[in-house]
């Protein structure tokens, strides 16, 4: 034959991989959400992956990391697949015995889905079946050419013929995937319910000052747009959860245990609070920390009616996916107003960042705090349950650390001899950025010029202006103090497994 039979065979285990692939992507749109096996094999993987791996992604890939996540699954099960293909033959038929151990793989990450039922199964047998049938079809048909090396039609070069074979099935397959993806959207999508809800009329956060932002220098937003918001969680598909179908339950070391519905938050007292949220994740000068208007209820009223025991000293959040947050007991009913929210600068939550409710605790990193569409809450203790990062080797309760970022300059700028204003943000939340200070090269620490402070719990923007007049390359480097007195710390540390700390540092150029 003029192609290689190997290749054609890899092909093969391509084209049925894409057609299972397909098949359960398309009928798992007439389940629940649960029967995707995709998802649930790729958060099999994440839940599997160690901690500092897990890291390395959020590090090198930032807010992209789902998507390397979903590509490398399916390229290595499209890899696995084509070597499998290679040895399938009808006396040893290794390719089928693949995957039919490929699909009970899939189908123990389906039924380990929190809410996953017996039948959510089925995508994923219908998938392996028709992978199945592909594969031997078309192995077949490259064995039966190998035996003969003869075609109807001599002008014919029957590896092409095969080749175009096994393309349209593989397109076919991939058809339906996105079939598939488009029907599930449609089906389960609660972006109609979303836009439905309006969010409860609230006492408005007292008015952002005009000079809250320094002038001369762009910086970012001091609110930042839902749409440049950043988003780290374990979800690789985003959950979908229906305000009908919100349930929240307060359980554990309390005398009794309580259930709200979404409808029976409106008996309590809305909030509207400015916060900035960060990511512990977020290196030293890094993006992953935002700041956002949270409209929602404070997670004190919610757990007063529960009778908390005194020696509960953690809530264990639970979102719907799975996904365990521990928080103490202390930053959830204080002075800071923890919220469980619903709103988002003035519109209801957007879908992947929680809608319809999540918390948010001024003061905490993320990973201990700010769980997305959660559903449980239970009162615990540190000394008896770890939720999800902390059983990785992250530490137990987050406070957020004294940090600054320098947005202006960016790091290898060319600056104009003359006039310059550099810039940047500072947050210490819970405590509030009483000064920032700069350094030009190795010389002396000046004070920048200080947006007007707003909250102790959300960000401030800071300025400060420099005159270049020696040419070459130069650094510029910033620290924070924070209402406490705190002075950002010099010494490096990466964000495992409490937060990053370090003085951010910039390298430009005068031309």
């Amino acid at each position: 034959m003029a192609q290689s039979t190997t290749g054609l065979r890899m092909s093969a285990g391509v084209a049925a991989a894409a057609v299972a692939l397909g098949v359960v992507q398309l009928t798992a749109a007439f389940f629940s959400p649960a029967a995707d096996a995709r998802t649930a094999v790729g958060t099999a993987v994440i839940n599997m992956t160690p901690g500092p791996v897990k890291e390395w992604a959020i590090q090198t890939f930032g807010t992209a990391d789902k998507l390397f996540l979903s590509v490398s699954v399916i390229a290595v099960i499209g890899v696995l697949a084509a070597v499998a293909a290679i040895w399938e033959r009808s006396r040893i038929p290794a390719g089928t015995l693949a995957f039919v151990a490929a699909a009970v793989a899939g189908c123990a990450a389906v039924l380990a889905v929190p809410g996953a039922r017996g039948v959510d199964i089925i995508p994923t047998l219908l998938g392996a079946v028709c992978g199945i049938a592909v594969l031997r079809f078309l192995t077949g048909r490259i064995t039966a050419s190998e035996a003969t090396e003869t075609t109807e039609d001599a002008d014919v070069d029957p590896g092409r013929r095969l080749s175009l074979l096994t393309l349209g099935i593989g397109g076919l397959g991939l058809l339906s995937g996105v079939a598939g993806a488009v029907t599930s959207r449609r089906l389960h999508s609660v972006s109609g319910d979303r836009e439905s809800f309006a969010v409860p009329s609230a006492p408005p956060p007292s008015p952002i000052p005009a000079d809250v932002t320094p002038q001369g220098v762009q910086l970012p937003s001091f609110i930042t747009p839902n749409k440049e918001f950043y988003r780290i969680d374990t979800a690789l598909s985003v959950p979908q959860l229906a305000r009908a179908d919100f349930r929240l339950r307060i359980h554990g070391m309390v005398d009794r245990e309580v259930n709200y519905t979404f409808d029976d938050l409106a008996k309590f007292a809305p909030i509207t609070k400015t916060v900035t949220l960060t990511c512990v994740s977020n290196p030293v000068g890094g993006n992953l920390i935002s700041n956002a208007t949270w409209t929602g209820y404070r997670v004190a009223d919610l757990l007063r009616d529960s009778g908390i025991h005194p020696d509960a000293d953690m809530v264990l959040s639970t979102s719907i996916d799975g996904f365990t947050a521990g928080t103490p007991v202390e930053a959830l009913t204080d002075a800071r107003e923890s919220m469980l929210a619903i709103g988002m600068n003035g519109v209801p939550l957007p879908v992947e960042h929680g809608y319809p409710a999540r918390l948010v605790v001024p003061g905490l990193y993320g990973y201990v705090s700010a769980t997305k569409w959660v559903v449980d809450l239970e009162l615990t203790r540190f000394d008896r349950a770890q939720a999800y990062w902390t059983k990785l080797g992250w530490s137990e309760r987050g406070p957020i650390k004294t940090e600054s970022r320098i947005d202006v300059p960016r790091d290898g700028q060319k600056v104009a001899k003359g006039p310059v204003t550099f810039g940047g943000v500072a947050w210490a939340q819970n405590r509030g950025v009483k000064g920032v200070e700069v350094r030009i090269d190795d010389g002396p620490w000046q004070p920048a010029q200080l947006g007007a402070a707003y909250s102790k719990d959300a960000w401030r923007l800071w300025s400060f202006p420099w005159t270049a007049t020696q040419g070459g390359f130069h650094t510029v480097t910033a620290r924070a103090t924070d209402n406490t007195g705190a002075v950002q710390t010099e010494d490096q540390a990466p964000p495992a497994p409490d937060g990053a700390t370090g003085w951010p540092t910039v390298s430009f150029e005068v031309a």
